[in-house]
């Protein structure tokens, strides 16, 4: 079966040079009942925020989504200075130990590469105009990845749905086909229930007649098996399409799973009630799934 569904589940990172500085984008996306966007910017890129989050909201639909922009700012030019209250810290540390501990003392670029001894003041100034062509082409570089890593995972999970409709086409067939099903099967269990309500005194005829109604309609469970196939049908057609179906599957997963609790509710044979309990298990495994679909 051929298919365009998109899971809610992927990743996607895309990298881009600005001058000696690198530029990185990654989105990691997961299930989310309607498009939730949440972005980390590195300083001094606030300001694209909003186009961002724009470009998100064109190309996915739903999802719970991560984005983070990093910029890497290499062979910076920026002043180096000695933290001086580290430094002095560090100094007092090496000198009350060198007492006590019998080894060499660290050698000065040792002590230099110690973490906050050295403090690199990094330029703040950003070419925005410069900038902003070559952050968005990274970000749509990155979306389309994602969307890419998101159809990829689709198609496995509709691999999935696909096996489990037709296992549940498979049940109906058997409900339908079972011998409690028959003509006679529900005229025996019938005259049963109505010979057993033959025996209270007091039951009248038009109320026996209505009794006897009731019980012949709840026999029937003809009316679930052809919604149960319109859903079977319904869903495939989703399948075999493109687009956010998800929710219109999450309420045909719904649908299935009304269906089946009728079925089991009218059941007149234990072998049926067993076939309307497999349907219920497939049909919880199917929702299960469609929970990941865009």
């Amino acid at each position: 079966m051929s298919s365009r569904l998109a899971s809610m589940t992927g990743y996607a990172r895309a990298d881009a040079m600005f001058g000696p500085a690198r530029l990185r984008v990654e989105l990691k996306s997961v299930n989310g009942r309607g498009l939730d966007i949440r972005t980390r910017l590195a300083s001094g890129l606030d300001a694209f925020d909003i186009q961002i989050r724009q470009a998100l909201s064109q190309g996915l639909s739903r999802g719970s989504v991560n984005a983070t922009v990093s910029l890497d700012r290499q062979n910076t030019s920026g002043a180096v200075s000695v933290n001086s209250a580290a430094l002095e810290t560090i100094l007092a540390a090496i000198s009350a130990l060198s007492d006590r501990v019998d080894a060499r003392r660290p050698s000065l670029d040792g002590i230099l590469a110690l973490p906050g001894v050295l403090a690199v003041e990094e330029s703040s100034d950003i070419d925005e105009e410069g900038l902003e062509p070559v952050l968005m082409a990274a970000v749509r570089q990155a979306i389309a990845a994602l969307q890419q890593s998101r159809l990829e995972e689709g198609a496995r999970i509709a691999e999935i749905l696909s096996r489990q409709l037709d296992t549940i086409a498979e049940l109906v067939e058997r409900a339908d086909a079972h011998p409690g099903r028959s003509r006679e099967a529900i005229s025996v269990r019938l005259a049963q229930q109505v010979q057993s309500l033959r025996q209270e005194a007091d039951i009248s005829p038009d109320r026996l007649a209505q009794e006897a109604l009731v019980l012949a309609t709840k026999a029937d469970i003809q009316e679930e098996i052809d919604r149960l196939r319109a859903h079977i049908a319904g869903a495939r057609a989703l399948l075999s399409g493109s687009g956010a179906v998800g929710r219109r599957l999450d309420f045909l997963a719904q649908e299935f799973n009304r269906e089946a609790n009728t079925l089991c509710s009218k059941s007149n044979a234990v072998e049926l009630t067993a076939i309307g309990l497999d349907l219920k298990a497939v049909i919880d495994q199917l929702r299960e799934q469609v929970q990941n679909i865009e």
